[in-house]
């Protein structure tokens, strides 16, 4: 298999210095995503909120024998390492890049980890930096012909509701576990299913400047964050036509 590297990703390694700290425990105050799940083999989509419930960073959670591993954008890398920083505080604890490692997709690979978000996102999995274009491209092309946002560039730092980029339907949150980052906003929402807006990708010509995040002409497409009373005339992809369905 050639060319499975995604070249815009990146690996910031959770680990403790002396053996006396848990990385799990350290991070389940903090993501969306129950650590609990978070096991080897195993990626898991998760994000870090601000304390109004919005997101400041998308990623996903690899866990390696003690280590977490953060599969984030390489955009958005040392922000995000600086901000886990912030709240290591004086525990024991490294938290660095890893260049070593690189992070790798392909539509069919049925024996590599399936993404966690839907299954018809395809494969995706850790290993050799390697060399070479990548794959960035044709991911993201599939991956918005499915309707799936991820990263800044289209879910904004700090603009957006964690439900309301779909995190609910896509698996990047628990319900279920304690406390963390922005939890109060996020449970409440759950709660009261009151998610107003969502995150959606429509055809160019539909588009709407005022709600639009990012414009992807290549594709033809859109992406945009708009009320819900404004989506059902949309051809929605299912799993997110069910979930704006539901009371």
């Amino acid at each position: 298999m050639t060319e499975t590297r995604l070249n815009d990703r990146a690996i910031i390694r959770l680990s403790a210095t002396d053996g006396s700290e848990d990385i799990k425990a350290f991070l389940q105050g903090l993501v969306t995503q129950d650590m609990v799940v978070v096991v080897d083999g195993m990626p898991q989509w998760s994000a870090l909120l601000s304390a109004q419930g919005k997101v400041l960073f998308d990623f996903f959670l690899w866990a390696e024998g003690d280590d977490i591993l953060i599969d984030c954008e390489q955009a958005q890398a040392e922000a995000l390492l600086k901000r886990l920083k912030l709240y290591r505080l004086r525990r024991k604890i490294e938290i660095a890049l890893d260049d070593s490692i690189g992070v790798h997709w392909a539509l069919a690979a049925e024996e590599r980890p399936a993404d966690p978000r839907l299954p018809a996102l395809g494969y995706r999995w850790l290993g050799a930096t390697g060399d070479g274009e990548g794959t960035d491209e044709a991911y993201r092309k599939h991956r918005l012909s499915l309707g799936v946002t991820e990263g800044a560039a289209e879910l904004g730092s700090d603009k957006t509701l964690w439900l309301e980029c779909n995190a609910a339907e896509l698996h990047g949150v628990s319900f279920a576990k304690g406390c963390y980052v922005g939890q109060e906003n996020t449970a409440r929402m759950n709660y009261r299913q009151k998610v107003n807006r969502r995150m959606v990708i429509v055809p160019l010509d539909q588009a709407d400047e005022k709600r639009q995040r990012a414009a992807y002409p290549a594709y033809g497409l859109s992406v945009e964050h708009r009320r819900v009373e404004d989506l059902h005339a949309l051809d929605l992809p299912a799993w997110l036509a069910d979930a704006i369905k539901r009371p």
